[in-house]
Order: C-alpha cells, then structure tokens, then sequence
C-alpha cells in the first residue's frame, strides 16, 4: 500500500467519525465533518496529479 492510500482510508474514517450523530457531537454542527471532507479533497486531487 503506498502512503496516498493509506491518507485516504484514514482520512474517510475521520470523516465518518466526525458525523454528528451521536449525542456528545449533535450540537457540533457539520463543521468538522465538512472540514475533513475539503481536507479529503485535497489530498485525492493531489493523488490524481501524483503529488503524493
């Protein structure tokens, strides 16, 4: 597995993680689920340019 996979899978965990769909995060908002995703972004741009 190269690094850029890696990133990938731990970055679309995060961003599971950061759902707010459980009590403790409800009032969180979509901020850090949003956030992770551009993060996500970047990196698969990056991926697909070969940057990474």
């Amino acid at each position: 597995m190269s690094l850029g996979t890696i990133l990938i899978v731990v970055l679309v965990l995060f961003l599971i993680g950061a759902l707010p769909r459980w009590p403790h995060s409800s009032n969180w908002g979509y901020y850090p689920s949003s956030g992770l995703g551009i993060i996500l972004l970047i990196v698969i741009v990056l991926l697909v340019m070969g940057r990474i």
